[in-house]
């Protein structure tokens, strides 16, 4: 978990953008005592006012089987062979 405190965080300046659908901003907030990963993106209304657009989401995991885990892992099925 972050050493953020419950419901603080911080955002960052996407040094990594590289598509227009990359967020601006990213960072990671406590919310409620829960690590979130945030992203905004600049946006400007139709009326010329400039506002962020917000995205909130759990943290990202390697999952085992996606890291090239494929090991066999064989199941006590009531086979007749």
């Amino acid at each position: 978990m972050s050493e953020n405190k419950v419901n603080t965080g911080a955002i960052f300046k996407n040094d990594k953008k590289s598509s227009a659908n990359h967020p601006d901003y990213r960072g990671v907030v406590n919310a409620n005592g829960k690590e979130m990963e945030i992203a905004l993106w600049l946006k400007e209304s139709k009326t010329g006012k400039k506002y962020f657009s917000v995205s909130l989401s759990e943290p990202y995991q390697k999952d085992a089987q996606a890291s090239g885990d494929k090991s066999f892992k064989p199941q006590d099925d009531d086979l007749p062979f």
